[in-house]
C-alpha cells in the first residue's frame, strides 16, 4: 500500500474510534504510533511516541492551560462569576431580553478569566437560568443565550482553543489571543442584537427587567471591578509586552487566588475544587497534545496534507472557494465531534492548505476557532446545548436547540464579515507585534 492509502485508512479508523467515543487523545495515539509503525516499523514507531510524547509535555508555553483554568475555578468558587452577572444585569436588564443579554455580558467577560466554553456555560448558567426563569423568560431564548454565549469561553483569550492551534501550527500565542478579541467582542454585540430582535418580535420571550438606579448600577460594578482588574492586568499586560502569555496566566493565577483570600471567600474545600477540576482538565489536554503530537508525524509521512492540496488545487476553486469548501467541512464535522477533537484532528491537515493559499495563519486561527464554536450548538451533538441541558434541567434537547438558532445566524454574520474584513482580527496583533 501506498503512504497515502495508509494515511486515508487511518483518518478512517481515527474517525471510526472516535464514533464509537473512544477518548481522542487515545484515539489519536493508537492511530499515530500503528500507524506510523506500518510504514517505518516498530522501532521508529516507538522513538516517535517517546520523544513526540516528551516534546509535548516539556512544551513551556502550555504552563497557560493550567494557570488560566486555576484563575477560572477559582473565580467561581469564590463566587465572583456572580459579581459579573449582577454587573451586567444593573447596566442592560432594563432593556428587551436585557437578563439574556447580560448573560451574554457575563459569559464574554467570564471567558476573559476561564478561557473554556463548558466552564463558562455551566457557571453563568448556574446563577442566570434561574433568574431568568423567575422573570418568566422564554426556554429557548434564556437556555440559547447561555449556550451560545458559553462558545465565546473558546474564543476570548486566554482561549484553549487558540493555545491548541498555536502548539499545533507553532504560531505565536500571544499574538493568536490578541486576534481573539475583536472577533470575541463583535459576536458578544451581534448576541446581544440577535436577543434584542427576538425580545422585540416576542416581548414575552424576553421581559425588561426593573430599571435599577445609577448609583447602584456604580455600587455593583464596583463589587465586580476586583476581577475586571485581573483581567486587564492580565490580557492587557500581554498587549502592553509587560507580560509574556505564561506570565500573564501565572500573575492572573496568583491575583485571584490573593482576591479571593482577602475577601474571605476561599475555603479549603472551594481551593480543593478548583485544583482538582483544574488537574482533571488540564490532565485531558496534555493528553491531547499527547496524542496529536504522535499523530502528526504518521499524517507527515503519508503525505496526506500535500496530496489534499493538490487535490483542492487541482478543482480550480481558488483560494476563497477552498477557504468556503474547509468552513463547511468544519461545520459538517461540528455535528458529530466536540470542538477539541476538531482542532487537533484536522489542523495538520488543512494549514498547510491554507498557508499554501496565501491567507495569514493567524487569522484563519480565529475563522477555524469561530467555525469550531458553531460546531459546538449545532445538532446532532452540540457539546454546550447538552452542558446548558444538564444545568437547566428540564428543557427538551429540541427546545434549546431552536433557541440557538438566532446566535447561529449571528455567529454566521460574523464570521462573513472577519472574512470579509481580515483586520478585524488582525489589527491588534499587528498593531502589538508590528
Amino acid at each position: 500500500m501506498t503512504p497515502v492509502t495508509v494515511g486515508l485508512i487511518g483518518i478512517a479508523c481515527l474517525f471510526g474510534l472516535l464514533i464509537i467515543r473512544t477518548p481522542v487523545a487515545f484515539a489519536m495515539l493508537a492511530v499515530g504510533f500503528f500507524g506510523y509503525w506500518t510504514l517505518e516499523g516498530s522501532r521508529s514507531a516507538g522513538g516517535v511516541l517517546l520523544t513526540e510524547s516528551y516534546s509535548a509535555v516539556a512544551n513551556y508555553n502550555l504552563i497557560i492551560v493550567p494557570m488560566f483554568v486555576l484563575l477560572g475555578n477559582i473565580s467561581a468558587v469564590s463566587g465572583f462569576s456572580r459579581g459579573l452577572y449582577d454587573a451586567a444585569f444593573a447596566w442592560v436588564g432594563r432593556f428587551k431580553g436585557g437578563l439574556a443579554s447580560a448573560s451574554v455580558l457575563g459569559c464574554a467577560v467570564f471567558a476573559a478569566v476561564s478561557g473554556s466554553s463548558v466552564a463558562t456555560a455551566v457557571t453563568l448558567g448556574r446563577v442566570a437560568l434561574p433568574e431568568m426563569r423567575r422573570l418568566g423568560y422564554a426556554p429557548s431564548l434564556s437556555t440559547g443565550a447561555i449556550a451560545a454565549g458559553g462558545t465565546l469561553g473558546f474564543l476570548i483569550p486566554p482561549s484553549t482553543g487558540f493555545v491548541l492551534y498555536a502548539v499545533l501550527t507553532e504560531e505565536s500565542i500571544g499574538r493568536l489571543f490578541m486576534a481573539g478579541i475583536l472577533p470575541g467582542l463583535l459576536l458578544t454585540g451581534l448576541f446581544m442584537g440577535a436577543i434584542w430582535i427576538v425580545a422585540t418580535l416576542d416581548p414575552k420571550a424576553g421581559p425588561r427587567g426593573e430599571p435599577v438606579p445609577l448609583g447602584k448600577r456604580f455600587r455593583v460594578l464596583g463589587q465586580a471591578a476586583p476581577l475586571l482588574a485581573i483581567i486587564v492586568i492580565s490580557i492587557g499586560g500581554i498587549y502592553a509586552g509587560v507580560f509574556t502569555p505564561v506570565e500573564a496566566s501565572g500573575v492572573g493565577a496568583a491575583l485571584v487566588i490573593l482576591l479571593a483570600l482577602t475577601r474571605r471567600r476561599l475555603t479549603f474545600a472551594g481551593f480543593r475544587e478548583a485544583v482538582l477540576n483544574t488537574l482533571s482538565t488540564s490532565a485531558m489536554l496534555y493528553m491531547i497534545v499527547i496524542g496529536a503530537n504522535v499523530l502528526n508525524p504518521f499524517f507527515a509521512i503519508t503525505r496526506i496534507p500535500e496530496a489534499l492540496g493538490d487535490s483542492l488545487v487541482e478543482l480550480g476553486f481558488g483560494a476563497y472557494g477552498t477557504l468556503f469548501v474547509i468552513i463547511i467541512a468544519y461545520l459538517i464535522l461540528g455535528m458529530f465531534m466536540d470542538g477539541l477533537s476538531m482542532l487537533v484532528v484536522t489542523i495538520p491537515i488543512v494549514f498547510p492548505v491554507v498557508v499554501a493559499f496565501g491567507f495569514d495563519p493567524i487569522w484563519f486561527g480565529v475563522v477555524a476557532v469561530i467555525v469550531i464554536e458553531m460546531g459546538m450548538i449545532t445538532p446532532p451533538v452540540g457539546l454546550n446545548v447538552f452542558v446548558v441541558r444538564g444545568v437547566a434541567g428540564d428543557v427538551p434537547l429540541t427546545t434549546i436547540f431552536r433557541g440557538v438558532m438566532p446566535f447561529l445566524i449571528a455567529m454566521i454574520l460574523g464570521l462573513l464579515l472577519i472574512i470579509a474584513i481580515p483586520g478585524i482580527a488582525l489589527l491588534l496583533p499587528n498593531s502589538m507585534f508590528g
